[in-house]
């Protein structure tokens, strides 16, 4: 579903990702971690193109982004993107935030649009919020709102860019919540995210990031049931959020 081969991106002479490679099967739920500064959230943002990169190639669904006749909107509408702090249209009711990229990118019509993102609230829990704006909600209500937003637009593949590190955490279950179901009804995932309780839950792959590159990229329990044969800066990673 997707394919990185040797991705470096640069910010002026910074180098944020050096030759990092690896593949997403369809299905399949990879967890992307490492500390502050990594390029996790830079990886996940090439995926869709919404971080340009200067070297390397990525491939979704066989399309590859590096290529200049690429319809790059066309791609991001069958690439759910939710972010860590919602991106909601706040001038505009619940129902227009689900409705206004199919009818803008899908050329959905009104009501078809609204039937198809309505079914998507109801799928997270809020069809009781649809005339509400986004200011009336709590922050969980919000991220589970656009998630149903990236759902309504039929997308191949989500990804998850820390969407629960702006949440209270008393929030942050409501949104795993969602998260979990979709990924057992066999949705193909990439996640950025500290929340080392989903990851063993759901996770099938972890890729741990330092300083720009992959360090690791192993199955889950590979990656949490045996840090001793981690990296070093894996194993120093895993001995400060497992020791609580």
């Amino acid at each position: 579903m997707i394919e990185l081969q040797n991705v470096s991106k640069w910010y002026g002479s910074f180098q944020v990702l050096t030759d990092c490679t690896t593949s997403i099967k369809k299905g399949e739920v990879v967890v992307i971690c490492g500390p502050s500064g990594s390029g996790k959230s830079t990886l996940i943002k090439t995926i869709n193109a919404l971080e340009p990169f200067q070297a390397g190639a990525i491939s979704v669904d066989g399309i590859d982004l590096h290529d200049p006749k690429t319809n790059l909107p066309k791609l991001r509408a069958r690439v759910g993107m939710v972010f860590q702090n919602f991106e909601l249209f706040p001038h505009l009711s619940i129902t227009e935030n689900l409705t206004l990229a199919q009818m803008k990118v899908l050329d959905r019509s009104s009501d078809e649009a609204k039937v198809h993102g309505l079914k998507y609230l109801e799928r997270v829990g809020l069809i009781a919020q649809k005339d509400k704006f986004p200011g009336q909600l709590s922050g969980g209500q919000q991220q589970r709102v656009a998630i149903a937003r990236a759902l309504s637009m039929d997308p191949i593949v989500m990804l998850f860019d820390e969407p629960t590190s702006a949440l209270d955490p008393e929030m942050v279950g409501e949104v795993l919540d969602v998260m979990v179901s979709l990924a057992n009804e066999g949705m193909t995932m990439c996640c950025v995210t500290h929340e080392m309780g989903f990851a063993r839950k759901v996770g099938h792959r972890v890729i741990f990031m330092d300083q720009g590159r992959i360090v690791e990229d192993c199955i889950k329990s590979e990656f949490f049931d045996n840090p001793e044969t981690r990296s070093p800066r894996a194993k120093e990673f895993l001995s400060k959020i497992l020791a609580h």
